[in-house]
């Protein structure tokens, strides 16, 4: 076994990240805005909720664009469409153009989990790190800024126009790493994320993070075709011996 996880570290080039709740706390993020801007226009609102009916937008309609039932279109832009109906259930009044434009951009103000960035910091000490999100270009570099992300290079579904977890997506942030499919980890907490990265070639490793539903059950499950399995990112850290 130790030798096996020697080769395997060895092979190791670079790691990829997926962002929302493997990297951040999207859902706590959301319902704290959502909450404030409700307290604004004294409203009352379950706004957990409000949260995770703007993310289960975003899940059907990157579906929706992998399977060619739609064109192109941002994460940014998928949030502002779901914004809109949302804010007219929940009886807010007709707000600004650019009062939306700000709340929707919440998602680009999305705080990482307490591990995050010192376990980033360690990863990067000994490998090439960035986010392979489906999130656009512009909100992960504003995330990135406002989280003190300490990514190498920033990658996107959005420079390959397919969302994950099209092969290709997975491919193109290997190759513009500069790295084999083979010597890529891609880390996630979600179990269709890792799937989707080994039938693209690349090594899997879970770090589980059980609160990111709140009460819903989260992806916390070990699996044999994973390499890597940890709690957090120190944890992955110490797996590869990083300082």
């Amino acid at each position: 076994m130790k030798k096996f996880r020697d080769r395997l570290l060895q092979k190791i080039k670079c790691i990829l990240f997926d962002v929302f709740g493997t990297v951040v706390d999207w859902r706590e993020s959301i319902a704290s805005e959502a909450s404030l801007l409700g307290k604004k226009y004294k409203i009352n609102g379950n706004w957990y909720e409000f949260a995770d009916k703007w993310r289960n937008a975003y899940n059907t309609e990157i579906q929706s664009v992998n399977q060619g039932k739609r064109n192109w279109i941002s994460v940014d832009d998928i949030h502002m469409e779901r914004l809109e109906t949302l804010l007219e259930e929940y009886k807010f009044p007709k707000l600004e153009k650019e009062k939306k434009i700000s709340f929707n951009q919440s998602w680009h103000r999305l705080k990482p989990w307490p591990d995050s960035v010192e376990g980033l910091q360690r990863l990067k000490s000994k490998y090439i790190i960035a986010p392979l999100s489906n999130g656009n270009m512009s909100l992960l570099t504003n995330m990135g800024k406002y989280s003190n992300l300490p990514w190498d290079a920033i990658i996107s579904a959005e420079l390959s126009t397919k969302y994950k977890p099209d092969p290709s997506v997975y491919q193109l942030g290997a190759k513009l790493m500069g790295c084999k499919t083979s010597e890529t980890l891609m880390v996630a907490a979600h179990k269709f994320d890792l799937i989707g990265a080994l039938n693209a070639g690349l090594l899997a490793a879970m770090v589980i993070r059980p609160k990111e539903f709140g009460e819903r059950k989260a992806d916390i499950d070990n699996d044999t075709r994973w390499e890597y399995y940890s709690k957090d990112f120190n944890e992955l850290a110490d797996q590869l011996n990083c300082k």
